[in-house]
């Protein structure tokens, strides 16, 4: 079938709305109708060339043995929802009709990690980055003569998208569409980072860098995970403002201002917890990022860094004396399936917002003002909504 989407051809090329071909679904997959998907910097780093390595690191890659993914073109978008058109054979969990939605990371459900409760970790994600599906391995996404990536393996900026039903997880039909959109990466990587990732605990210090989409909804998990001091760090006075509405007690410009401020509130101790977001994570971050924790303290990693980044500064004797902790994390440590939902009933009970995190509205064919905007600070979640 046709679908109308956005594809990206290479690094510092805009993105090309156009029309792909989509194969039907085979067996293990579903075809999705779109109704939002969310602008967010992972798709941003592809235009950049932040997750995209260097022809010599290609030759490294390809000298190791690591198999290096066709980037381009590439058909974007991760993040988003919609109602299922129709199912391939063998789906049973989805039919026609039902609301999804997406997730950036498949779970298969039997590997070591999806079966000790870490799906985020599945052995099937090693395969978002192929253009062929994770189901039987054949190409189901053309442009013309070309095969294309779709990002993460689901690629939401299309009217369709054709996926494994691992990469769906079911959501109540009365749950609103847009507000469903947000829990399918930004929201529940955001939250986990400020509460389970960190192990944020009643009465911490919070340390926010970077409150953008990921950010903000970091404020949000410390808060609910019972923060006493939430600090949201970032050079956007507009959302430095807005911050405290989502739980932000106090707010700084930089990582550097930040140092003594959370020295004064604390009386010197430090941040219990420090979540680094930013869109881009400069090396020398994580130096600051550690420098604001206290003994024992934990550093969380979410944002990414320029792939060509392979090494950061550390106080070594100061990380091994105080007992700290710098940590990764991955969809903030939350498991999409079970979270997504339980993010939703929160929204319902009006203990977590969703909807004020849309800052603004964009039309498939708006989609390089939505990235320029993105890259201008200017939203907290810019949507593209497929059906106004």
């Amino acid at each position: 079938m046709r679908s109308k989407a956005a594809v990206l051809r290479g690094v510092g090329v805009d993105w090309e709305v156009t029309e792909v071909e989509l194969d039907p679904p085979h067996a293990g997959e579903v075809l999705v109708k779109m109704a939002y998907a969310g602008v967010c910097h992972s798709d941003e780093h592809f235009y950049t060339g932040d997750s995209v390595p260097s022809k010599d690191m290609e030759e490294l890659m390809r000298a190791a043995g690591v198999p290096v993914p066709e980037w381009f073109p590439m058909l974007g978008g991760h993040e988003g929802s919609g109602v299922v058109e129709e199912v391939g054979d063998g789906v049973t969990a989805l039919k026609p009709g039902d609301h999804v939605a997406i997730s950036f990371f498949p779970a298969c459900g039997s590997c070591r990690f999806c079966v000790t409760g870490q799906t985020y970790l599945c052995d099937v994600g090693a395969d978002i980055y192929s253009k062929e599906m994770t189901t039987d391995h054949t190409r189901r996404r053309h442009l013309g003569d070309e095969d294309l990536m779709a990002m993460m393996q689901v690629g939401t900026f299309s009217e369709y998208v054709v996926a494994s039903e691992r990469s769906l997880v079911k959501i109540n039909d009365w749950i609103p569409l847009e507000a469903a959109s947000l829990v399918s990466c930004g929201v529940t990587t955001g939250f986990g980072s400020g509460s389970v990732a960190a192990g944020t605990q009643v009465g911490d210090t919070v340390v926010v860098v970077g409150v953008g989409g990921i950010g903000m909804n970091a404020v949000q998990g410390a808060k609910a995970a019972g923060a006493k001091h939430i600090v949201a760090v970032d050079p956007n006075e507009f959302k430095r403002d807005i911050a405290p509405s989502f739980g932000a007690t106090h707010t700084a410009v930089d990582a550097g201002a930040a140092i003594d401020l959370v020295k004064e509130i604390t009386w010197g101790v430090m941040a219990d917890r420090v979540v680094l977001t930013p869109g881009v994570v400069p090396p020398d971050l994580i130096l600051v990022g550690m420098m604001l924790l206290r003994k024992g303290g934990t550093c969380v990693l979410t944002g990414m860094g320029k792939v060509t980044d392979m090494t950061v500064p550390l106080v070594m004797g100061d990380m091994v004396s105080s007992c700290k902790t710098l940590k990764g994390v991955l969809y903030g440590s939350m498991n999409p399936r079970e979270a997504m939902p339980r993010l939703l009933s929160m929204y319902e009970a009006g203990t977590l917002k969703l909807d004020e995190l849309v800052t603004q509205k964009y039309k498939l064919d708006d989609i390089n003002e939505a990235m320029r905007d993105l890259r201008a600070g200017k939203n907290i979640r810019g949507v593209i909504a497929f059906e106004e």
